[in-house]
Parts: structure tokens; C-alpha cells; sequence
């Protein structure tokens, strides 16, 4: 290969400068290469090589050649795709409708998109770089393959326990049926028992709903999830009764950060240094006995100028106070879902550039992309999962049993 190389560089007096010239001899031997397949293959179809007509058995016979353009990591190159004149071979090394030669490129495209780039921007990116010039409707075609990719990973299957699930939606506007519409993304966040992190699920649904999360989570038990141990959401009406007709069993702790923010929406800001304080020494406290009794206390200070805010924490007191029966170290796992939020965050950081999605399909193959770049860095546990485990073996012994774990 080498001495061709050189042979070649010597007989067509190239002098190589710089990257671009490294670049134009590369798309001129892989022109080469495609082009010597392509013809290769005809030969093949039709059962005879060029001008061997003693071998011809077939009333087909070449046409000619027609131009494509082709997009490689070497930058844009026409090649001289050949034809039949019965019209029926198709070329397999290089598709009828394929514009994109290397993986490669392919792949670059996949990875700006998944970081957040727009079509345009990626469009801008590949011209300046590789001196491509590629088109939105290519950019879409390639990352479009990955939506059978997308339907099949929300169908694995999945562990039989989870010791905590985190379920949380974040929303975006989709255009839909000529108008744009407000779109929930409900996503569920697992632990398995091993202490390892997974995305269990993405779904695009309309705004956020228990009947919605219903079929989600029988969707999970025909995964293969026998058991949620733990389960932690936010204060949406009819969740705890949506998990509860599935996984009967499952803990329910309602997050007491969401809480808190609901709670402080409307006070004054001159009281919320001293309401916050307050608050603290409920969910802070060391049982829910002394919970309690500070609840009651908080009441008799601030009901009359905030009494929504007493008869909230009651009327969700039985969701909101489940981490009060466990040790410290479940506690701080459980009783906020700051592990889903941070997750939602870094899908929005992804996601800030594009204010409004084409369709669900759309938005749905970003976040997958942006989840996968994301959890590639999920490779271990918990440093304390080790207490976490073993306390939760403890207070769940005969559940891990009937699930066979």
C-alpha cells in the first residue's frame, strides 16, 4: 500500500501541504474504491463481466452510468453509480436513496444533535469542518434512524425489584396538527438493588395526568418489574393511587422539596426567611412524633395570615411523611426526588436551543440521544449503598423474598 501510495503521489506530481490536500486524495481513492464495488456488483446482477459477451446470459445489459453526490467525513464527491437497461438492479453497497457514505459521519451528525445542536447549526458545523455541504432533510434522515432504536429500548425488559423509582414530567411545546401544543415528557428513574442509576422509561404524552401514569406503570410490570420498593414523585392528584393499583405494596414518599415550593409560592417576602425556618424543624425533625408536633406549633404562628399552607402539609401528611420510618441513609435518598430533577436538567441544558419540537417523534429522539451521552457516565453506585442495602434488605426482608430476590 505503501510503495502505491507513492507511486501514486510521484506519477501525478500531488505535493500534500496541508489537512485538505491529506483530505482530497482520500475522497479520490475511496471515489475509486465505490466506484470499482458499485461495478463489481453490477457484474454480479447481470451474470457477466464488461465486453465478456460469451458469458452473457440474460437480455439485461449495462446503461451507463448516472451522477450522484455523496457526503463523506473527507468532504462532498461524486460518484458514477451504474445502471441497467431493464431497470432492476439496485445497488446494496451504496442505497438508492443514501447520500451519506462513512459511519463515521453519520455518527458526528448523531453526537451534535444529541449534544443540542439544530439542524442549521450542525448544517454550518459539517460545512466548515469537512467542507460538506448537507441538507436539513439529510440531517433529519439520519437521525431518524434511531427512532426503531428508541421504541425498542423503551420495550426491554427490565429488573424484577427496583429499591427506589423516581417518577417526574418535564414539558415542551410541540407543533402539532398545524398548532403548538404543550407536550409532557414522563420519565421514570430507577435504583436497582445493586445501587445502579437507569432511565427506565421516556414517554411523550399530553399534559401531565394520573390516568397517564397508570398505563405506565402497568407498562413497567410487563417489563418485568415485580416490585417498586420506594417510590418517589411530586404532588400530583391521583399519582399515589395510579402506582398503588399496580404495585400494591410500593412505598409512596411525596417529595418534600415539591412541597416546600408549593407552599411559599405566595408568601411575603419579608416572612419566608422566618416561615422557611419554621418549616424546617417539621421535615427536619427526628420522628414523625416530633413532625407532628411541630406542625401543629407552625399552624398556631402562621394560620392566620397562611392557612393554606398547614391544611396542605396535612391533607398530603400520609405521603409525605413515609422517609420518617427509616434510617438517615434512606432518608436522604428518598425524601426528595433531586436525583430525576438533576436528570431533568441536564435534558434541558441539551434541549434550551430548540423552543419548539416538529413532532413527538422529534423531541422524543433528542432526549433519548441526550439520555444515552448522559448515563455513559452512570458507571458505579452510591459510596453509601452499601448501608443503604443492607437496611433495606431489613425493612423489605419478606417482599425481596416473595419477588425471589
Amino acid at each position: 500500500m505503501r510503495e502505491m501510495m507513492k507511486e501514486y503521489l510521484k506519477n501525478n506530481d500531488v505535493s500534500v501541504k496541508n489537512g485538505a490536500d491529506v483530505n482530497a486524495i482520500m475522497r479520490d481513492m475511496m471515489s475509486v474504491i465505490l466506484e470499482g464495488s458499485l461495478d463489481e456488483e453490477l457484474d454480479e446482477e447481470l451474470g457477466y463481466s464488461k465486453y465478456d459477451y460469451a458469458n452473457k446470459d440474460t437480455k439485461n445489459s449495462r446503461n451507463g452510468h448516472s451522477s450522484k453526490t455523496m457526503h463523506t467525513s473527507y468532504g462532498d464527491m461524486e460518484l458514477a453509480i451504474p445502471r441497467d437497461r431493464n431497470s432492476e438492479y439496485e445497488p446494496q453497497l451504496i442505497k438508492k436513496y443514501q447520500n451519506t457514505v462513512t459511519q463515521d459521519m453519520e455518527e458526528k451528525i448523531i453526537s451534535m444533535y444529541a449534544k443540542g445542536m439544530t439542524t442549521s447549526d450542525i448544517e454550518d458545523h459539517m460545512r466548515e469542518l469537512y467542507d460538506i455541504k448537507i441538507s436539513d432533510s439529510t440531517i433529519s434522515r439520519v437521525t431518524d434512524k434511531i427512532i426503531p432504536i428508541v421504541k425498542e429500548w423503551q420495550e426491554r425488559p427490565l429488573e424484577s425489584v427496583y429499591a427506589v423509582v423516581f417518577m417526574d414530567a418535564i414539558h415542551f411545546h410541540v407543533r402539532s396538527e398545524g398548532r403548538i401544543v404543550k407536550k409532557a415528557v414522563y420519565i421514570a428513574l430507577g435504583i436497582d438493588m445493586s445501587g445502579r442509576k437507569d432511565v427506565l422509561g421516556m414517554y411523550v404524552g399530553e399534559n401531565e395526568s394520573a390516568k397517564f401514569w397508570l398505563s405506565i406503570m402497568n407498562g413497567l410490570k410487563n417489563r418485568g418489574i415485580q416490585d417498586i420498593l420506594i417510590a418517589c414523585i411530586d404532588g400530583l392528584i391521583g399519582f399515589p393511587q395510579a402506582i398503588e393499583a399496580v404495585f400494591p405494596q410500593t412505598e409512596i414518599q411525596h417529595c418534600v422539596i415539591h412541597q416546600i415550593r408549593n407552599s411559599t409560592r405566595f408568601v411575603s417576602y419579608k416572612d419566608i426567611k422566618a416561615l422557611m425556618a419554621d418549616l424546617k424543624r417539621v421535615y427536619a425533625a427526628a420522628t414523625e412524633e416530633i413532625a407532628l408536633n411541630e406542625l401543629e406549633l407552625f399552624a398556631e404562628k402562621w394560620n392566620q395570615k397562611y392557612p393554606k399552607i398547614y391544611k396542605s402539609w396535612m391533607d398530603n401528611w400520609a405521603t409525605l411523611s413515609t422517609y420518617f420510618k427509616y434510617p438517615e441513609a434512606i432518608r436522604r435518598l428518598i425524601y426528595t426526588t433531586n436525583a430525576i430533577e438533576g436528570f431533568n436538567r441536564q435534558l434541558r441544558k441539551v434541549t434550551k436551543s430548540k423552543t419548539i419540537f416538529p413532532s413527538d417523534d422529534s423531541l422524543l429522539k433528542m432526549l433519548y440521544l441526550a439520555t444515552m451521552d448522559i448515563t455513559k457516565k452512570w458507571t458505579g453506585h452510591r459510596q453509601d449503598w452499601g448501608q443503604i442495602h443492607s437496611q433495606l434488605e431489613i425493612y423489605f426482608e419478606e417482599r425481596l423474598d416473595e419477588a425471589g430476590y
